[in-house]
This record gives structure tokens, sequence and C-alpha cells, in this order.
């Protein structure tokens, strides 16, 4: 985007004027520049005493040309803003309009008479981050069911096999997050084998009268009631203590006491063995499409025949994905990504690869995950301005911006004040126990400003506010981002709609 300033109102703007154009300043301009440069080492002054640590700061125009920075080549604890890169990693591989697919599979023959499938089945799971998704937004295994029963299947026998396109069909915790994180609802097991986000709730509600025992009344994902035994009691009054611990089989306990008069209490649990969870869910599915599963071992002889797709449903387009984990800071979702554009081995150096081909260099970038979860990511302020800068004019990055989250929107819902509109600000957020960044587009009237506020520090809380403080100064007279804000080459790579 190429800016196009007119005369403003406001002084404060008329410095980025000068800046930005790189245009002779005038005596006026030269104050407005100074006021600029006086306002920022204000903000930093206060910024950094109250949130002491190491600061790197860089504010860009379009083009990437640094307009202010403190430490901008100094490689920083990223946290979370590694999701920007990962996105578009994911759309230059992939295109914005790739799904995911989720199949059942299958070698033998329809019993048309009896309606029963004579030959083996299993169901191909390969990581699709919406996968039953919470509140029905996603894709869901009753789905494949219902396109079964559809077929003319009414029996299946055998236990449940699950296999990947690309490789096992398993879920691990990354060796690249930190153990400190480990049974975290923010770092499930990540990999092919994601249903829920890995993740689970279960509502209870007390029992109609005291000494009675507690009432599970809602699990998600649905279908899952089996794993949950409920000892918790219902006591007098109001207050409640519910504990939630391991069964040894992969479901979960629900202890404790709960008032009479409570509210219902929502309790949730990372799926540390994500097969027990799936095979409590595609058993309530089936059961629900009215198939019967006899899970026991098949005692006839297999059909031999190729293999055939049963059912197949497929997630949203990539580019709502990316946006839905942008917006939510889904660390399993950007994982899920980068093993989809880049593999399941190798991919954080292909990413990090990605990066340095995008910003033409190969300093101030190292990543080791896709989420911005794992300590040893590390990236310089400027790199990120520059990525911001270029990769929106690549082939993969039409409308880059809008997949990033607005302000008053997701993990920027503190910013939902002191701007004209949602969409002045389009960012991602990190957030670590001594991390806080904040890296992304401002909308001005005069053009888009590109901003990198990284902080590695004892008090990240402070600097947050301090990052918000001038985001809201700064985009006080801002105007929304529009779509197509760059002029994008007429071939999109991996453009082409399809699943895998």
């Amino acid at each position: 985007m190429v800016f196009s300033f007119r005369p403003s109102r406001s002084g404060r703007l008329a410095c980025f004027a000068v800046l930005l154009l790189g245009s002779a300043p005038s005596a006026g301009a030269q104050t407005d520049a100074r006021w600029l440069s006086e306002r920022m080492a204000e903000w930093y002054e206060t910024a950094s005493r109250r949130a002491p640590g190491q600061w790197g700061i860089a504010v860009g125009d379009p083009t990437g040309k640094i307009l202010w920075s403190v430490n901008p080549t100094y490689p920083l604890v990223p946290a979370s803003t590694v999701k920007l890169f990962t996105t578009g990693f994911a759309r230059s591989v992939l295109g914005g309009t790739a799904r995911r697919a989720t199949r059942v599979v299958g070698s033998g023959e329809l019993d048309l008479d009896r309606g029963e499938w004579i030959g083996s089945w299993a169901l191909e799971l390969n990581g699709d981050p919406s996968l039953e998704r919470a509140q029905g937004s996603g894709p869901m295994l009753y789905d494949l069911a219902l396109q079964l029963a559809s077929g003319g299947i009414r029996k299946l026998s055998g236990p449940l096999q699950v296999q990947s396109a690309d490789g096992p069909a398993n879920a691990v915790y990354p060796a690249a997050w930190s153990d400190r994180h480990r049974g975290r609802l923010f770092a499930p097991p990540v990999g092919p084998l994601t249903v829920h986000e890995n993740i689970v709730w279960l509502t209870i509600r007390p029992g109609t009268k005291v000494g009675h025992r507690a009432r599970l009344v809602e699990t998600a994902p649905s279908g899952i009631t089996s794993l949950v035994t409920v000892s918790a009691k219902t006591r007098s009054g109001r207050r409640s203590h519910l504990r939630l611990s391991k069964r040894s089989d992969g479901g979960w306990v629900v202890s404790g006491t709960i008032g009479v008069r409570a509210a219902p209490r929502r309790l949730t649990a990372v799926a540390s063995n994500p097969k027990v969870v799936l095979n409590a869910v595609w058993g309530s599915a089936l059961a629900r499409a009215g198939i019967i599963w006899n899970r026991a071992p098949q005692k006839q002889a297999l059909a031999e025949s190729a293999p055939q797709i049963l059912a197949e449903v497929a997630s949203p387009p990539l580019d709502s994905l990316a946006s839905e984990i942008n917006r939510r800071s889904l660390n399993l979702g950007a994982e899920l990504l980068l093993q989809w554009a880049g593999g399941r081995s190798g991919a954080s150096q292909r990413l990090t690869d990605h990066v340095h081909q995008v910003i033409g260099s190969t300093d101030g970038v190292y990543l080791a995950d896709g989420s911005g979860l794992s300590y040893d990511d590390r990236v310089m302020p400027a790199a990120f301005i520059s990525y911001l800068a270029k990769f929106p004019g690549t082939a993969a990055g039409h409308n880059f911006p809008q997949l990033l989250p607005a302000n008053g929107t997701g993990t920027l819902r503190r910013l939902n004040t002191g701007f004209p509109a949602e969409g002045v600000v389009r960012a991602k957020t990190g957030t670590l126990s001594q991390v806080s960044t904040v890296v992304g587009y401002l909308g001005l009237p005069e053009g888009t400003l590109l901003v990198s506020l990284m902080y590695n520090g004892p008090r990240p809380w402070s600097a947050r506010q301090e990052q918000w403080k001038l985001f809201r100064e700064l985009g006080a007279n801002g105007v929304v981002i529009p779509a197509d804000s760059v002029v994008v080459p007429p071939v999109q790579l991996g453009g082409d709609e399809g699943t895998s």
C-alpha cells in the first residue's frame, strides 16, 4: 500500500507524513517529527520504568522502513506472536481455501441384506483443529455416522482402528514446550488424533436434595458420559468445592461438594489419552445414527478389496481456521497448522526458512515451534516489521492483516475502547510468564503503521498495559484497516480448493 497524505488537522499525524514520504521537511514538519521522537521517548521512559526488563520496539511504515525503535535487532522471546508467521507459512504452502479431511475408510463390502460392513474399517484423523469443536461450529463424528447410515450401513464390527494420512494417528506433548505447561488447558497433546481440541468440559449441577449425588448434565464433546464418574455430594447453601481427577482408564472422577442452591459448575481437563475420548464419542455418534457397533474382533475372514472412503467431512477453509486460531491464540491449532504445512518432522525449521525467505535475511529469527509456547523461540522486532511489510505483497499474502484479531475481539478484547471503530488495529499478542508482545497493523488516515512491541522481563502485565496505552494514543484518530490493502500478484500459490 502507498501512503497518500493529505494536510492533517492533527500535528501528531503530520510527523508520520514526513517520515513515510521521505520528503525534505519544512521547519514546521521538523517540529512535528521532533514531537514524535519526544513522544515515543516519553512513552518508553514511562513503560520501561513501570515494566523494567528487556524491551525491543520497532514502528515502521508499510515498506518496512523503521520510523522509531529501541533495540530493533535484539532477538527476544516472542511468545504467541509466532502464530503470525505460522499463518503466513501455512497459507503459502496450502492456500487459504485448503481444508483438512476426516474420513471413515474401509476395505471390504456391504452386505445389503443385513446392512453390515464385511471387512476392515478405520477412522482417518488428520489433525483438524475444528473436529468436534465446542458449540458445534466444526465437523462432527455424528456427520460421518449419518453418512454411513445413508449409505446403508447399519452394523459395524471390530475394535476402533485409527489412522492418519501422513503417519501414526497419535497426539503427543511437543518436545519444544516446557514441562511446566504439561496438563494445562492451553497445552494439550498435539497430533492427528485431535477431538474437541483434546480437552473436555463437564457441567455439574447439584442434586435435588442435600446429601444427594451431584448430577452430570452436559459434556463436551458429547458422548463421553461413560468416561465420567460423579462421586460429589450436594451440601447446603451455595458454596461448592469440586475436584476433577483422572481415572486409570483415561476417564475422570468428579469429587467434592456442590451447594444445593449453587449455579451449575463447569470443570475442564486435558484429554491426556485422546483415543479414549474418540472411542466414546464415536460410539455415541454411531448409536445416534442407528448403527450397531460390535467392538469385538471380527471372526470372519476379511474381504480383499482396495481401500475406499465410506464417509468424509472437512474442516472450514484454512483462512477461517487461522482467523480463529489467532483470535483465541489457540496453541494446539497453530501446531496443527504447522504440521499440516510443514510435515511432522522438521516443520519448525521450514517455518524459520519461510520467514527468512520473506524478510530477505537469516538474522534474528529462530523458531522451535509454531505456537510460540516454546521459550526457545527468538525473533527481533525488526524482523516482525519486515514480515508485516513484505508478506502481504507475496502471492499468498492477500488480505493477510484480516487474519489477525481486530481491536475489541479475542486477545485484543481489552482494546475495546479508545478507537473510532473495530478494525483500526489488527494484531497478535504474545504472553508467557515473563513475556508480553504485541505485533501488527495500526490503521491511520494517512495509511497503516506496522508496530512491534516486545518485552521480556518480570512484569509482563505492566508491560501489556503500557503497550495498550501506546496503541490507544496512536490509534485515537485511526481508521479501519481495509481489505485488499495491498496489491497482490495474480497467481496465488496453493489456492486450489480441496481437502488433505
